[in-house]
């Protein structure tokens, strides 16, 4: 009843507190997308620590991101010095019993050979490679009935961990089982948890659309999809599910360019790391032309100007939500702690930066 009286609460406000697609922003210019860009890179070079699980070993998965999109951020513009200098900090990735390094099996562990691979995507050593194969091999070590990773716990995040990581070692290799891997475990998620509205539960039992929870979910859709070989069997059915919710996500955009820590409920806070991802996650759509510009390219800017303001002098990004659990209230999300500059908003922004540059060619026009 209380999940009833919420929804309809919000579905009665929507249309005046949602801008539905309507936004007009012009073009952010990328000599100012690479100057937040390079603030947002600095800031994570300037940690003296890294961000670890407990305890103490393990490199976590809001670094993994972040550090990916640094890589992209200097591959790029063609900073060169820039890209030494973060390959430079996970060196320590290649130390014998490397603080870096957790063999847990784990899905929020073995994301991190997220990064090893795209190292070796860029510099094309071969220790790399093999570190980077190690965490998504190890990742289907043990299955289930149906075929998908034991690591399958029906998070939404998990189709990031999972979806990511398989996708990243097939670009690294062209080896199809990894392909494979990463539509069968996006494509099961997508039937177990989209609902009608195209947004995705944050898991079976819990009935809410948390805003980065769905982030990950638009991320790794759209990740999947842009290597995905164009004849793989589950490919119109992701394609599909990816459609379905960016279309969702058009209505529920804010006015000011941001989305909510609900995404559909109008009294929740603006919320940056579901904005950088769900911007993202269009960016690349209208890149490959699944997504009409004309809707989504307005939205996407809208979001990009939008986070350039959130983020300070120092790099850090503002209005991050914490780390967050499953729970069957509606308080415990509307609640969470908000936070400046923690990982999880810091990786999407640059995501959202770099490919930005990327499709513009990193230069004014």
């Amino acid at each position: 009843m209380k999940r009833m009286l919420f929804v309809l609460c919000a579905g009665a406000l929507l249309c005046a507190s949602c801008s539905g697609g309507s936004k007009k922003a012009e073009p952010i210019p990328a000599s100012q997308l690479k100057e937040a860009g390079l603030r947002v890179v600095e800031n994570l070079l300037a940690r003296k620590d890294y961000s670890l699980y407990r305890p103490g070993k393990g490199l976590h998965y809001a670094e993994a991101c972040t550090a990916v999109g640094a890589l992209w951020f200097a591959d790029c513009t063609g900073d060169k010095p820039l890209l030494d200098r973060i390959i430079a900090r996970y060196d320590k990735f290649l130390e014998p019993d490397s603080i870096l390094i957790s063999r847990q099996s784990h899905v929020d562990h073995n994301v991190e050979g997220i990064v090893p691979l795209e190292i070796y995507r860029i510099t094309g050593d071969k220790r790399w490679l093999e570190l980077g194969l190690s965490f998504a091999d190890s990742q289907w070590e043990q299955t289930q009935e149906d075929g998908l990773t034991a690591q399958t716990r029906w998070w939404i995040d998990d189709m990031y961990m999972v979806g990511m990581l398989q996708i990243q070692a097939y670009r690294a290799t062209g080896n199809s089982i990894y392909a494979d891997r990463a539509a069968k475990q996006v494509a099961a998620y997508i039937k177990k948890l989209q609902q009608p509205n195209g947004l995705f539960y944050h898991g079976p039992k819990f009935p809410y659309f948390w805003g980065r929870g769905n982030g990950w979910v638009a991320a790794s859709m759209a990740e999947v999809l842009r290597s995905l070989p164009a004849e793989h069997p589950l490919r119109p059915e992701i394609m599909a599910g990816y459609k379905k919710m960016m279309t969702s996500l058009l209505r529920y955009q804010s006015d000011n360019g941001m989305w909510r820590q609900l995404v559909d409920y109008p009294y929740a806070w603006p919320e940056s790391s579901c904005t950088g991802m769900f911007a993202y996650a269009m960016a690349v759509g209208v890149e490959h032309k699944w997504l009409k510009k004309s809707e989504y390219e307005p939205a996407v800017e809208a979001a990009t100007k939008a986070l350039l303001a959130h983020v300070d002098r120092e790099g850090n990004v503002r209005e991050v939500c914490v780390g967050t659990g499953q729970q069957d209230d509606i308080e415990f999300y509307l609640k969470r702690p908000r936070v400046v500059g923690d990982l999880h908003g810091q990786a999407p922004v640059l995501w959202l930066i770099a490919q930005q540059l990327k499709v513009r060619g990193s230069v004014d026009k």
